[in-house]
Protein backbone atom coordinates (compact mmCIF):
# COMPACT_ATOMS: atom_id res chain seq x y z
CA UNK A 1 0.00 0.00 0.00
CA UNK A 2 1.32 3.43 -0.97
CA UNK A 3 2.09 6.05 1.66
CA UNK A 4 1.48 8.93 -0.75
CA UNK A 5 -1.24 11.45 0.08
CA UNK A 6 -2.96 12.95 -2.95
CA UNK A 7 -5.17 16.03 -3.14
CA UNK A 8 -7.57 16.86 -5.98
CA UNK A 9 -8.52 20.44 -6.89
CA UNK A 10 -11.83 20.59 -8.76
CA UNK A 11 -14.81 18.24 -8.49
CA UNK A 12 -16.54 18.82 -11.82
CA UNK A 13 -17.61 16.27 -14.44
CA UNK A 14 -14.09 14.82 -14.86
CA UNK A 15 -12.85 15.61 -11.37
CA UNK A 16 -15.42 13.17 -9.95
CA UNK A 17 -13.78 10.32 -11.86
CA UNK A 18 -10.30 11.25 -10.71
CA UNK A 19 -11.41 11.52 -7.07
CA UNK A 20 -13.06 8.09 -7.32
CA UNK A 21 -9.90 6.49 -8.68
CA UNK A 22 -7.53 7.98 -6.13
CA UNK A 23 -9.97 7.02 -3.36
CA UNK A 24 -10.07 3.42 -4.61
CA UNK A 25 -6.25 3.42 -4.69
CA UNK A 26 -6.30 4.39 -0.98
CA UNK A 27 -4.20 7.53 -1.51
CA UNK A 28 -6.86 10.28 -1.54
CA UNK A 29 -6.27 12.79 1.27
CA UNK A 30 -8.06 16.02 0.32
CA UNK A 31 -10.59 17.33 -2.22
CA UNK A 32 -10.88 21.06 -2.86
CA UNK A 33 -13.79 22.84 -4.55
CA UNK A 34 -15.12 26.41 -4.26
CA UNK A 35 -18.79 25.39 -4.27
CA UNK A 36 -20.19 24.72 -0.78
CA UNK A 37 -22.98 22.49 -2.12
CA UNK A 38 -20.45 20.43 -4.05
CA UNK A 39 -18.30 20.11 -0.94
CA UNK A 40 -21.30 18.80 0.99
CA UNK A 41 -21.87 16.13 -1.68
CA UNK A 42 -18.20 15.11 -1.58
CA UNK A 43 -18.32 14.77 2.19
CA UNK A 44 -21.43 12.61 1.92
CA UNK A 45 -19.75 10.28 -0.59
CA UNK A 46 -16.32 10.26 1.07
CA UNK A 47 -16.84 10.94 4.81
CA UNK A 48 -13.25 10.07 5.75
CA UNK A 49 -11.69 12.51 3.25
CA UNK A 50 -10.66 16.08 4.05
CA UNK A 51 -12.92 18.44 2.03
CA UNK A 52 -11.94 22.10 1.71
CA UNK A 53 -12.70 25.27 -0.26
CA UNK A 54 -9.29 26.95 -0.17
CA UNK A 55 -6.36 25.48 -2.11
CA UNK A 56 -3.92 27.27 0.21
CA UNK A 57 -4.68 24.57 2.77
CA UNK A 58 -3.17 22.08 0.29
CA UNK A 59 -0.14 24.28 -0.32
CA UNK A 60 0.48 24.64 3.40
CA UNK A 61 -0.06 20.97 4.29
CA UNK A 62 3.29 19.13 4.34
CA UNK A 63 1.55 15.73 4.42
CA UNK A 64 0.22 16.13 0.87
CA UNK A 65 2.79 14.83 -1.63
CA UNK A 66 0.88 15.13 -4.91
CA UNK A 67 -1.91 17.32 -6.27
CA UNK A 68 -4.20 16.78 -9.24
CA UNK A 69 -5.60 19.92 -10.89
CA UNK A 70 -8.95 19.43 -12.64
CA UNK A 71 -10.04 23.02 -13.24
CA UNK A 72 -10.78 25.15 -16.36
CA UNK A 73 -7.76 25.39 -18.65
CA UNK A 74 -7.28 29.14 -18.18
CA UNK A 75 -6.60 28.52 -14.46
CA UNK A 76 -3.99 25.78 -14.96
CA UNK A 77 -0.90 27.96 -15.18
CA UNK A 78 -1.58 29.98 -12.03
CA UNK A 79 -2.59 27.00 -9.91
CA UNK A 80 0.16 24.63 -11.10
CA UNK A 81 2.85 27.27 -10.68
CA UNK A 82 1.83 27.89 -7.04
CA UNK A 83 1.83 24.17 -6.33
CA UNK A 84 5.24 23.57 -7.89
CA UNK A 85 6.70 26.54 -6.05
CA UNK A 86 5.38 24.99 -2.84
CA UNK A 87 7.22 21.73 -3.63
CA UNK A 88 4.18 19.67 -4.63
CA UNK A 89 4.21 17.04 -7.39
CA UNK A 90 1.46 17.90 -9.87
CA UNK A 91 -0.82 16.03 -12.27
CA UNK A 92 -2.81 18.57 -14.32
CA UNK A 93 -5.61 17.80 -16.75
CA UNK A 94 -5.02 18.55 -20.41
CA UNK A 95 -4.19 20.96 -21.83
CA UNK A 96 -1.45 22.03 -19.42
CA UNK A 97 -2.14 25.53 -20.82
CA UNK A 98 -3.37 27.08 -24.06
CA UNK A 99 -0.19 29.21 -24.20
CA UNK A 100 3.09 27.50 -25.13
CA UNK A 101 5.29 29.85 -23.10
CA UNK A 102 3.26 29.08 -19.97
CA UNK A 103 3.64 25.34 -20.59
CA UNK A 104 7.39 25.80 -21.04
CA UNK A 105 7.65 27.82 -17.82
CA UNK A 106 5.90 25.06 -15.84
CA UNK A 107 8.06 22.35 -17.43
CA UNK A 108 11.24 24.23 -16.52
CA UNK A 109 10.05 24.96 -12.98
CA UNK A 110 9.26 21.29 -12.33
CA UNK A 111 12.64 20.21 -13.72
CA UNK A 112 14.45 22.82 -11.64
CA UNK A 113 12.77 21.61 -8.44
CA UNK A 114 13.02 17.90 -9.28
CA UNK A 115 9.25 17.44 -9.09
CA UNK A 116 6.85 15.27 -11.07
CA UNK A 117 4.78 17.28 -13.55
CA UNK A 118 2.30 15.06 -15.34
CA UNK A 119 -0.31 16.07 -17.92
CA UNK A 120 -3.59 14.20 -18.28
CA UNK A 121 -3.00 12.79 -21.77
CA UNK A 122 -5.19 9.85 -20.84
CA UNK A 123 -4.80 7.78 -23.99
CA UNK A 124 -1.11 7.19 -23.30
CA UNK A 125 -2.36 4.86 -20.56
CA UNK A 126 -5.00 3.07 -22.66
CA UNK A 127 -4.28 -0.69 -23.01
CA UNK A 128 -5.21 -0.72 -26.71
CA UNK A 129 -2.98 2.28 -27.46
CA UNK A 130 -0.07 0.61 -25.68
CA UNK A 131 -0.67 -2.64 -27.56
CA UNK A 132 -0.55 -0.70 -30.83
CA UNK A 133 2.71 0.94 -29.76
CA UNK A 134 4.18 -2.52 -29.12
CA UNK A 135 3.13 -3.70 -32.61
CA UNK A 136 4.79 -0.67 -34.19
CA UNK A 137 7.99 -1.12 -32.19
CA UNK A 138 8.07 -4.80 -33.19
CA UNK A 139 7.96 -3.81 -36.88
CA UNK A 140 4.58 -5.43 -37.55
CA UNK A 141 3.42 -2.39 -39.57
CA UNK A 142 6.76 -1.67 -41.25
CA UNK A 143 7.87 1.96 -41.52
CA UNK A 144 5.11 4.31 -40.38
CA UNK A 145 4.09 6.85 -43.03
CA UNK A 146 0.67 8.17 -42.00
CA UNK A 147 -1.60 8.44 -38.97
CA UNK A 148 -5.14 9.73 -38.71
CA UNK A 149 -7.12 10.34 -35.53
CA UNK A 150 -10.84 11.14 -35.60
CA UNK A 151 -12.54 12.16 -32.34
CA UNK A 152 -16.11 13.13 -33.18
CA UNK A 153 -18.93 13.45 -30.67
CA UNK A 154 -21.54 15.83 -29.23
CA UNK A 155 -20.65 18.16 -26.37
CA UNK A 156 -23.24 20.60 -25.00
CA UNK A 157 -20.82 21.92 -22.36
CA UNK A 158 -18.29 23.71 -24.54
CA UNK A 159 -15.23 25.20 -22.89
CA UNK A 160 -13.95 28.74 -23.39
CA UNK A 161 -11.56 28.08 -26.27
CA UNK A 162 -12.46 25.44 -28.90
CA UNK A 163 -12.92 21.75 -29.61
CA UNK A 164 -9.26 21.61 -30.63
CA UNK A 165 -8.08 22.48 -27.11
CA UNK A 166 -10.63 20.10 -25.61
CA UNK A 167 -9.88 17.00 -27.70
CA UNK A 168 -6.80 17.40 -29.90
CA UNK A 169 -4.29 17.12 -27.00
CA UNK A 170 -5.34 13.45 -26.88
CA UNK A 171 -4.77 13.00 -30.62
CA UNK A 172 -1.41 14.76 -30.90
CA UNK A 173 0.02 13.07 -27.80
CA UNK A 174 -1.32 9.64 -28.86
CA UNK A 175 0.09 9.76 -32.42
CA UNK A 176 3.46 10.94 -31.10
CA UNK A 177 3.48 8.24 -28.41
CA UNK A 178 2.60 5.21 -30.54
CA UNK A 179 4.90 6.17 -33.42
CA UNK A 180 7.76 7.48 -31.28
CA UNK A 181 7.90 10.63 -33.45
CA UNK A 182 7.67 14.17 -32.10
CA UNK A 183 5.47 16.71 -33.90
CA UNK A 184 7.50 19.29 -35.85
CA UNK A 185 5.11 21.73 -37.50
CA UNK A 186 1.54 22.33 -38.59
CA UNK A 187 0.92 21.79 -42.30
CA UNK A 188 -2.71 22.88 -42.35
CA UNK A 189 -5.43 23.96 -39.93
CA UNK A 190 -9.09 24.55 -40.61
CA UNK A 191 -11.92 25.25 -38.19
CA UNK A 192 -15.64 25.80 -38.35
CA UNK A 193 -17.86 27.59 -35.85
CA UNK A 194 -21.51 26.61 -36.20
CA UNK A 195 -22.49 29.53 -33.94
CA UNK A 196 -20.51 32.05 -35.99
CA UNK A 197 -17.94 33.05 -33.39
CA UNK A 198 -14.26 32.32 -32.69
CA UNK A 199 -15.01 29.14 -30.74
CA UNK A 200 -14.55 26.33 -33.23
CA UNK A 201 -16.76 23.24 -32.85
CA UNK A 202 -15.06 21.36 -35.72
CA UNK A 203 -11.31 21.40 -36.44
CA UNK A 204 -9.05 19.61 -38.93
CA UNK A 205 -5.27 19.77 -38.43
CA UNK A 206 -2.44 18.40 -40.59
CA UNK A 207 0.88 17.89 -38.78
CA UNK A 208 4.35 16.87 -39.89
CA UNK A 209 6.10 14.61 -37.40
CA UNK A 210 9.73 13.47 -37.35
CA UNK A 211 11.02 11.34 -40.26
CA UNK A 212 8.36 12.65 -42.64
CA UNK A 213 5.40 11.08 -40.86
CA UNK A 214 2.16 12.91 -41.67
CA UNK A 215 -0.64 13.05 -39.11
CA UNK A 216 -4.18 14.27 -39.68
CA UNK A 217 -6.53 15.06 -36.81
CA UNK A 218 -10.27 15.76 -36.90
CA UNK A 219 -12.23 16.77 -33.80
CA UNK A 220 -15.89 17.67 -33.39
CA UNK A 221 -18.34 18.78 -30.70
CA UNK A 222 -21.38 18.51 -32.99
CA UNK A 223 -21.35 14.98 -34.44
CA UNK A 224 -24.47 13.07 -33.29
CA UNK A 225 -22.95 9.66 -33.97
CA UNK A 226 -19.82 9.11 -31.89
CA UNK A 227 -16.74 8.19 -33.92
CA UNK A 228 -13.39 7.63 -32.17
CA UNK A 229 -10.74 5.93 -34.30
CA UNK A 230 -7.00 5.97 -34.85
CA UNK A 231 -5.59 4.70 -38.16
CA UNK A 232 -1.85 4.08 -38.47
CA UNK A 233 -0.52 3.17 -41.92
CA UNK A 234 2.82 1.44 -42.30
CA UNK A 235 4.65 0.10 -45.35
CA UNK A 236 3.58 -3.47 -44.45
CA UNK A 237 0.26 -3.18 -42.64
CA UNK A 238 -2.39 -0.79 -41.37
CA UNK A 239 -3.81 -0.74 -37.85
CA UNK A 240 -7.18 0.66 -36.85
CA UNK A 241 -8.11 1.26 -33.23
CA UNK A 242 -11.84 1.83 -32.70
CA UNK A 243 -12.53 3.00 -29.16
CA UNK A 244 -16.32 3.03 -29.61
CA UNK A 245 -16.64 -0.76 -29.61
CA UNK A 246 -16.56 -2.92 -26.49
CA UNK A 247 -14.54 -5.79 -28.03
CA UNK A 248 -11.92 -6.22 -30.75
CA UNK A 249 -10.91 -2.56 -30.52
CA UNK A 250 -7.64 -3.10 -32.38
CA UNK A 251 -7.39 -4.68 -35.84
CA UNK A 252 -4.40 -5.19 -38.12
CA UNK A 253 -4.84 -5.22 -41.93
CA UNK A 254 -2.30 -6.53 -44.43
CA UNK A 255 -1.64 -3.88 -47.11
CA UNK A 256 -1.55 -6.40 -49.97
CA UNK A 257 -4.54 -6.88 -52.33
CA UNK A 258 -7.12 -9.22 -50.80
CA UNK A 259 -5.61 -8.43 -47.44
CA UNK A 260 -6.38 -10.37 -44.32
CA UNK A 261 -7.56 -8.78 -41.08
CA UNK A 262 -6.42 -9.85 -37.65
CA UNK A 263 -7.95 -9.00 -34.28
CA UNK A 264 -5.23 -8.11 -31.78
CA UNK A 265 -5.81 -9.59 -28.29
CA UNK A 266 -5.56 -7.05 -25.48
CA UNK A 267 -4.46 -7.83 -21.96
CA UNK A 268 -5.99 -5.96 -19.01
CA UNK A 269 -8.57 -4.26 -21.23
CA UNK A 270 -11.01 -4.33 -18.33
CA UNK A 271 -8.82 -1.91 -16.37
CA UNK A 272 -10.01 1.69 -16.66
CA UNK A 273 -7.31 3.80 -18.39
CA UNK A 274 -7.87 6.55 -15.82
CA UNK A 275 -7.02 4.13 -13.02
CA UNK A 276 -3.76 3.29 -14.80
CA UNK A 277 -3.03 7.00 -15.22
CA UNK A 278 -3.65 7.71 -11.52
CA UNK A 279 -1.48 4.74 -10.54
CA UNK A 280 1.27 6.05 -12.79
CA UNK A 281 1.26 9.44 -11.03
CA UNK A 282 1.60 7.79 -7.63
CA UNK A 283 4.37 5.51 -8.92
CA UNK A 284 6.31 8.46 -10.40
CA UNK A 285 6.22 10.26 -7.05
CA UNK A 286 7.39 7.15 -5.18
CA UNK A 287 10.17 6.31 -7.62
CA UNK A 288 11.22 9.88 -8.48
CA UNK A 289 10.72 9.21 -12.19
CA UNK A 290 9.37 11.32 -15.04
CA UNK A 291 5.80 10.71 -16.10
CA UNK A 292 5.01 9.16 -19.46
CA UNK A 293 3.02 12.33 -20.20
CA UNK A 294 5.46 14.75 -18.57
CA UNK A 295 5.81 18.52 -18.80
CA UNK A 296 7.84 18.28 -22.01
CA UNK A 297 5.11 16.18 -23.60
CA UNK A 298 2.56 18.80 -22.52
CA UNK A 299 4.68 21.64 -23.90
CA UNK A 300 5.15 19.97 -27.32
CA UNK A 301 1.41 19.41 -27.66
CA UNK A 302 0.52 22.98 -26.66
CA UNK A 303 3.14 24.40 -29.06
CA UNK A 304 1.58 22.55 -32.00
CA UNK A 305 -1.98 23.48 -31.08
CA UNK A 306 -1.04 27.13 -30.53
CA UNK A 307 0.48 27.17 -34.03
CA UNK A 308 -2.63 25.51 -35.49
CA UNK A 309 -4.93 28.03 -33.84
CA UNK A 310 -2.97 30.96 -35.27
CA UNK A 311 -3.29 29.47 -38.77
CA UNK A 312 -6.97 28.73 -38.19
CA UNK A 313 -8.04 32.10 -36.78
CA UNK A 314 -5.41 34.58 -37.95
CA UNK A 315 -5.85 37.96 -36.25
CA UNK A 316 -8.92 36.71 -34.37
CA UNK A 317 -6.71 34.62 -32.08
CA UNK A 318 -5.69 37.84 -30.29
CA UNK A 319 -9.17 38.15 -28.75
CA UNK A 320 -8.95 34.61 -27.35
CA UNK A 321 -5.49 35.29 -25.92
CA UNK A 322 -6.73 38.46 -24.25
CA UNK A 323 -9.66 36.54 -22.79
CA UNK A 324 -7.31 33.82 -21.53
CA UNK A 325 -5.05 36.28 -19.73
CA UNK A 326 -8.00 38.22 -18.32
CA UNK A 327 -9.58 35.06 -16.93
CA UNK A 328 -6.28 33.74 -15.58
CA UNK A 329 -5.81 36.92 -13.56
CA UNK A 330 -9.22 36.67 -11.90
CA UNK A 331 -9.98 34.52 -8.85
CA UNK A 332 -8.91 30.94 -9.52
CA UNK A 333 -11.90 28.73 -10.32
CA UNK A 334 -11.84 25.26 -8.79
Amino acid sequence: MSNQKIAVIGYGMWGKNIVRNFYNLNVLHTVCDLDAEVRAKIKELYPTINVIGDMNEIINNPEITGVTVVTPSHTHYGIVKKLLEAGKNVYVEKPISTVAQEAKDLMELANEKGLVLMVGHLLLYHPAVNRLKMLIEAGELGDIVYAQSDRLNVNYFKNDRSVMWDLAPHDVSMISYVTGKNPLKVISALGCSTEDNTIMDITHIGIEFEDGLIGYISDSWITPQKHVTLLVRGTKATAILDDTVAENKLKLYDNKPGSSVKDIPLDYLEIEPLKLECQHFVSCIENHTKARSDGENGYLVVSILEEAEKIMLGAKVKALDERHFALSRTKQHV
